[in-house]
C-alpha cells in the first residue's frame, strides 16, 4: 500500500531569531517567527507525512503554544512522526520539498538539510528531494516577509 500526503507551511521572517531550515542554522539577518524553531521545511514534511497517515496536521498532533514545545527543534517533532509511522507499519518511500524564499540563497545548505532529514527518518539521502525557488519578487514571500515550503510525501506499507 502506498499513500501520499501534501504539506504546506509558511512563517514570517522577523529580526532576532535564527533562521533554521531542515535543521540547519543558516546565516541571515532574520529568522522565522514561531513557537518552535519555526522550521518551515520540516513543518511541511510533518504535515505531508501526517496527511499520508490520516493523522491530521502538526497542530492537531503536537498542539500549539505548549510549554514543552517552546523553541523545540522541528527535527524532534519529525522523529515523533517517524515513530507514529513505524507503529502503523509504514516506512518512508520518498519526500519532495520545494522551499520558496527570495533570500537567502539556499543551495549551499541543501545537502546538509537532506542529511538531517534522512537521518531523522532513517532512510537513504536519495529518498529526500529538496529544491529552492523564489517568488520572483511577488507577494509577501517576494517582499522578503516570509518563507514557505510545499511538500509531497509518500509512505509505503
Amino acid at each position: 500500500m502506498i499513500r501520499f500526503g501534501i504539506g504546506f507551511d509558511t512563517h514570517e521572517l522577523v529580526e532576532g531569531r535564527d533562521l533554521i531550515l531542515g535543521g540547519v542554522k543558516i546565516p541571515f539577518s532574520k529568522g522565522l517567527s514561531g513557537h518552535s524553531d519555526a522550521d518551515v521545511l520540516v513543518h511541511g514534511i510533518i504535515d505531508a507525512l501526517l496527511g499520508a497517515l490520516n493523522k491530521g496536521d502538526i497542530g492537531q498532533v503536537f498542539g500549539v503554544d505548549k510549554p514543552e514545545t517552546k523553541g523545540i527543534s522541528s527535527l524532534v517533532l519529525l522523529e515523533k512522526v517517524y515513530l507514529i509511522m513505524k507503529e502503523m507499519g509504514f516506512s518512508l518511500n520518498n519526500i519532495d520539498v520545494t522551499i520558496i524564499t527570495e533570500k537567502p540563497r539556499l543551495a549551499p545548505y541543501i545537502t546538509k538539510m537532506k542529511e538531517n532529514i534522512a537521518l531523522t527518518l532513517k532512510v537513504q539521502i536519495e529518498e529526500i528531494s529538496i529544491k529552492a525557488t523564489t517568488a520572483k519578487k511577488l507577494g509577501f514571500i517576494g517582499r522578503e516577509q516570509a518563507i514557505a515550503s510545499l511538500v509531497v510525501g509518500s509512505i509505503i506499507k
